[in-house]
């Protein structure tokens, strides 16, 4: 909402000593979002003065124009001896004798246009002769230059900025949705004559009276109408125009003048936040009627769109059918045109509900939809629609019909009873009783105390007013907010981080300084993203949770896995040439249950019991926990300190291990042939100590690379970050240090090429028992000597006992562990 300075002290006193600055800062303290301070009209500078033109002559040009080279009087600014100054201008709607606007040289119009004498059309033109669009006023309708004749007392030479009210200083509030009073000039005057402790003068006098059915018909059916005004102004002059105050505030205010009976409807809007709508009594057949649309029914609007409505929709018509969206937008077909001399002024009260409803599935969003969604004093209508005939009569030359119809009352506001010290509990200050009644006074609260307890209605144009902590927050604004000392809590006893925050932090640590980078990626994918990946049809990554609003139609599902969306962060990376890339992620996957569950629809009007919220919780998709890497490119550049090393599928191990060691989980990784999307010669399956499955690492299949358009040997893994969790040893617990030392022993067993590595080490892990600290493969070696099929494996032992191992200790463990291999495959220690 667009607030000029000028009107709201049109009815609040807020004297010249308080400037807009100040106003806007008071308001924000009152709990209003002023966004904007803005000083309108300061980019016209330098003489600006009123002339009255002497003579003129018409002089056509070569081009087919014709221009005026013209003598206008501006009297002390005239030159020396001469009875004014010569300026040329193309417009022709003036005559002798009138009063203009004259720019002189040395003055800056919008646009940082400045005026200077200079040689046009075989003439020195000595100034400008202005339009009002050319000094960025609205525009008066004269197709040409602006004529002064009817303002005042004027003369040749005065200063026309204060004739012209050029310059104002306008706020912009964001007003939110619970304060939609202050979507008026008269809601924001009252909050500034509250701020700054000055009187109000409210532009609504005169209260809504009994019904009466005198004027034009009206009909009210249902509920979604409780009162409606109508009165009907005749023998309008058609070509009458807004004078320039009233069109320039509404240009002020963010609307756009039209014509005077728009005008005068827009302006009474912005001051009273009472929406009005106009129609053209001739056009009109029979009584208005208020009702609820018929399905299929069809509307045009006043945007010429062709409207089709439901059920839902309130709709105004007459004989003829529907004539407009009740507080949304009117109809074309009674609409104020070039001709109309009798118009039926509305002024109505419609359900807040049914408006935002209607307003948001036409998307279409108007003045008054935005007032009516937000709520709407109902007492204002009747003063509404008098305060605009009013004008009507004496801007429009109109007469207003004795004769008028008010259908429906003021809906009564309910009454809350709070206890008179409960805000100065909540806020924290002290309080007193009298001084809650009287701030609840100046919000426009009705009081009556009983003892302690407090009976408040709020007014008509509060209906945000309903719950006691309601009452406490206008209490604190009146208080002043930024006054409350602030006061923090006492924090409980912490019981340091949980086991699931001690995992991610470990990771957080570990990965990112291993080189891989985190990212965060949209959770939605189509079905398209798990058929490229090339799993089969019973894979749990096939059971897709479908969004009922999805953000794109192209991607309506969860994802179930975290690979996808990282494929896509790959393809996002390379079309920006960033080619080396280790990226990962952490986050849930989301699979619908075997079984659809149908969650409850619990009453919003108490909490759900608990059988309801275990419901809802049987009826969510499950959400584990997973985390992803995808690797492609050279994981280190070639330089000065040796070769480059492209990506491997050991990277993607790599990463897998690393992020175990981080958590203090011993891993097995076995070789798996048939895992989408992995190559199958290329993909490790590893496992817990007890076989639970972790994750796979390894290459990602040249199919599932090429559909995703992802560089070839891309390399992937995604791990299960639950058993990660569950496996991972409690962060508490504190190893105590060995005192012994270790004692290390190398073996080398050449064995069959299709036996696994992690397949010995695991036997030789066996063999050796408890005094096995760790186990580490660091060569692998093929040869003709070694014989074909054959490979030899060479692995680190570290052994540790509760006392220095003698040699023949650590002799004995080692030929125990060499003997097993031996026994399980064939395994014979290399010379």
């Amino acid at each position: 909402m667009k607030a000029p300075v000028s009107w709201l002290r049109e009815y609040a006193e807020l004297g010249d000593q308080l400037d807009a600055r100040a106003l806007g800062e008071s308001l924000i303290r009152a709990g209003l979002e002023v966004e904007t301070v803005d000083e309108v009209g300061g980019d016209v500078t330098g003489p600006l003065v009123i002339g009255r033109v002497l003579d003129f002559a018409d002089e056509p040009q070569k081009n087919g124009k014709t221009i005026r080279w013209c003598t206008v009087d501006v009297g002390g600014h005239n030159p020396d001896g001469e009875p004014g100054r010569g300026i040329v201008c193309g417009a022709g709607n003036f005559a002798v004798g009138d009063l203009v606007v004259v720019a002189l040289p040395g003055a800056v119009l919008p646009g940082d246009f400045a005026i200077a004498a200079r040689k046009t059309y075989g003439h020195v033109s000595d100034g400008m002769i202005c339009s009002a669009t050319e000094l960025g006023l609205p525009d008066d309708g004269l197709d040409g230059i602006m004529i002064m004749n009817d303002v005042g007392d004027l003369s040749p030479g005065d200063d026309a900025l204060p004739v012209l009210a050029l310059r104002d200083e306008v706020l912009d509030i964001a007003v939110t949705p619970d304060r939609g009073y202050c979507f008026s000039i008269r809601g924001l005057a009252r909050e500034a004559a509250t701020a700054a402790g000055v009187a109000f003068h409210d532009p609504v006098d005169r209260p809504v009276p009994a019904e009466v059915a005198d004027g034009h018909p009206v009909v009210r059916e249902g509920d979604g109408c409780p009162l409606f005004v109508a009165l009907t102004v005749t023998g309008l002059d058609p070509s009458a125009r807004s004078p320039r105050w009233l069109a320039r505030w509404v240009q002020l205010a963010g609307m756009r003048p039209i014509s005077l009976v728009v005008d005068v409807t827009n302006f009474v809007m912005l001051a009273t936040g009472q929406p009005l709508h106009a129609y053209d009594r001739a056009r009109l057949t029979g009584p208005i009627t208020v009702r609820t649309a018929r399905a299929g029914e069809r509307l045009t609007t006043l945007d010429d769109q062709v409207r089709t409505l439901t059920g839902d929709d309130l709709l105004i018509t007459d004989d003829s059918g529907p004539i407009g969206l009740a507080g949304v937008m009117g109809g074309a077909s009674t609409e104020i045109g070039a001709d109309t001399t009798e118009v039926v002024l509305e002024a109505a009260h419609f359900d807040a509900r049914r408006i935002a409803g209607t307003s948001r599935r036409l998307r279409l969003g108007s003045e008054a939809s935005r007032r009516f969604e937000r709520g709407v004093d109902p007492a204002a209508t009747y003063a509404a629609a008098h305060l605009a005939a009013g004008l009507l009569v004496e801007l429009g030359g109109g007469t207003l019909s004795a004769d008028e119809t008010v259908s429906g009352v003021v809906p009564a506001m309910p009454t809350t009873r709070i206890d008179a010290g409960l805000p100065g509990r909540i806020l924290g200050v002290e309080v007193a009783a009298d001084g809650v009644v009287d701030m609840l006074h100046d919000v426009g609260c009705r009081v009556e105390a009983d003892g302690d307890q407090l009976a408040v209605t709020p007014p008509t144009w509060r209906p945000d007013l309903t719950d006691p902590y309601d009452f406490v927050e206008e209490v604190g604004r009146q208080v002043g907010l930024d006054t409350i000392p602030p006061v923090l809590p006492t924090p409980p006893a912490g019981r340091g981080l949980t086991k699931r925050q001690q995992v991610r932090r470990a990771l957080q640590a570990a990965l990112p300084g291993a080189g891989f980078t985190e990212v965060l990626t949209f959770p939605f994918v189509s079905d398209a993203d798990i058929d490229h990946l090339g799993v089969p049809s019973d894979d749990g990554r096939r059971r897709l949770v479908r969004l009922a609003n999805p953000l794109a139609e192209t991607s309506p599902y969860l994802r179930t896995c975290l690979l996808p969306g990282l494929f896509g962060a790959v393809a996002r990376n390379l079309s920006r040439g960033n080619d080396d890339l280790a990226l990962y992620e952490s986050g849930s996957v989301f699979r619908a249950k075997p079984e659809a569950v149908t969650a409850p629809r619990p009453s919003v009007a108490q909490r759900p019991t608990d059988d309801e919220l275990a419901a809802l919780d049987a009826a969510l998709p499950e959400q584990p926990e997973r985390l992803a890497v995808v690797l492609t490119g050279m994981w280190r550049r070639e330089g000065w300190a040796g070769p480059g090393e492209p990506v491997a599928w050991t990277h993607a191990v790599a990463f897998v291990e690393i992020a175990a060691r981080a958590l203090g989980i011993e891993l097995r990784r076995v070789a798996d042939h048939d895992h989408a999307p992995w190559h199958p010669g290329r993909c490790a399956r590893f496992e817990l100590a007890d076989g639970t499955l972790v994750g796979h690492a390894g290459e990602v299949h040249p199919t599932v690379v090429k559909q995703f358009g992802l560089p070839a040997r891309t390399c992937a893994a995604e791990m299960d970050l639950e058993v990660l969790v569950a496996a991972a040893p409690d962060g508490g617990d504190v190893a105590s240090l060995d005192t012994f030392p270790v004692a290390k022993e190398d073996v080398a067993l050449v064995v069959d090429a299709a036996i696994p590595a992690a397949v010995v080490e695991q036997t030789l892990r066996e063999g050796a028992g408890p005094l096995l600290e760790s186990i580490r493969l660091f060569d692998v070696y093929t040869s003709e000597q070694l014989g074909e099929g054959k490979k030899s494996l060479a692995f680190a032992l570290r052994l540790r006992g509760d006392h220095t191992l003698t040699d023949a200790e650590a002799a004995q463990v080692r030929d125990a562990a060499v003997a097993r291999a031996a026994e399980h495959h064939g395994a014979v220690l290399r010379g």
